[in-house]
């Protein structure tokens, strides 16, 4: 960081002084130097525990250019009675002649039991008008979510995260009725569902979609919501009739009804995966072919078989690690994903 670094603070501060002290700042700081301009891309609102504020902290540094135009994070401690606030805008370098440096704003507000009626006075004020903005809270707090939503168009949630499948997909389908849902489970099945289209790519292929016979996704034993979702999405692709799978030990088990005839579906838990999300896929078709993907040093370990032979090979690359997946959550909030919504109906209609 260069000259750019300007941080403001206050003990027992208003949300008024809070936005004064915010555009006092950008004015200092574009007064050194004209090159310096504020992001206009994107707001983030994020309702952290205080005590966990510093993992959050180290995790959003990790994003890289996806951070937020201006981050507000809301640091909760239950008995705090004073609101005190920190401001800090800064930009990588300073600008040469005729180059522009964008700023990057960041507001932390420390507040308390208290504080939670005024909510919508307090964070409202310190949002970019007319830009859109993403509400993320990493340890729970549905509640307050629900209290923010009036200022998001958007909501970062992680399905894993909740205690049980059901209540994950019956929270991630209500608000997808409010806003538009990012979520990180969903996220991780990028790689995994990318391979298995490419896969199918090929024309002299496409018609084996057709004939899928079986489905196996192992999961880790608490991202069974990131198997549904993996599940779902084929299923709604493909057009799959879905019926609720029946629990057998830490496996999922039951069937869809496709044209072509019965797909087998298996989800199994892994407890030796030590990351969320999945293990491994296996597809088969009616043709006797099948594939697997692994995960694997280095990418995704895949094996192939066929009427010709078999072949394993590595996809390069494919895992983005869990700071990649927040970036790509950030990210994902300007755009729209038509196939999460139908993805996650279909895997709430599979849940036992």
């Amino acid at each position: 960081m260069g000259r750019s670094d300007a941080v403001w603070s206050e003990q027992g501060t208003t949300p008024d002084a809070i936005e004064g002290a915010l555009r006092k700042l950008l004015v200092e700081v574009h007064s050194e130097n004209d090159g310096f301009v504020p992001a206009r891309v994107l707001n983030m609102i994020a309702f952290v525990d205080r005590e966990w504020s510093g993992e959050i902290a180290n995790r959003l540094r990790g994003v890289g250019r996806y951070h937020a135009s201006r981050m507000v994070v809301l640091a909760y401690e239950p008995h705090r009675e004073r609101l005190d606030a920190r401001v800090m805008i800064a930009a990588e370098g300073e600008p040469g002649p005729g180059e522009l440096a964008l700023l990057r704003e960041t507001v932390v507000v420390e507040l308390g039991d208290r504080h939670l009626d005024d909510l919508l006075t307090i964070a409202d004020p310190l949002v970019v008008p007319d830009l859109p903005t993403l509400m993320w809270s990493p340890h729970g707090h549905h509640e307050i979510v629900g209290e923010l939503l009036a200022l998001a168009q958007a909501i970062l949630l992680d399905s894993v995260q909740e205690p049980l499948a059901r209540e994950a997909l019956d929270r991630a389908c209500e608000l997808s009725g409010q806003a538009y849902v990012v979520d990180l489970a969903w996220l991780r099945t990028t790689p995994w569902r990318e391979r298995v289209a490419a896969s199918f790519d090929p024309p002299s292929r496409r018609a084996e979609l057709g004939t899928i016979s079986a489905l196996t996704v192992r999961h880790h034993p608490e991202s069974t919501a990131a198997a549904l979702l993996l599940a779902g999405w084929l299923a709604s692709r493909l057009g799959w009739d879905l019926a609720p799978l029946g629990e057998q030990g830490q496996a999922l088990l039951g069937s869809a009804h496709a044209a072509g005839g019965d797909v087998e579906l298996r989800l199994q838990a892994a407890p030796e995966l030590q990351v969320p999300g999945l293990e491994g896929i296996t597809l088969e078709t009616a043709s006797g072919r099948s594939l697997s993907l692994d995960r694997g040093p280095g990418g995704l370990r895949a094996h192939s078989r066929d009427g010709g032979g078999e072949r394993e090979w590595t996809v390069p690359g494919a895992s983005r690690g869990e700071t990649g997946v927040l970036g790509e959550g950030i990210r994902q909030a300007l755009l729209r994903d038509p196939s999460y919504v139908p993805a996650l109906e279909a895997a709430r209609a599979l849940l036992p």
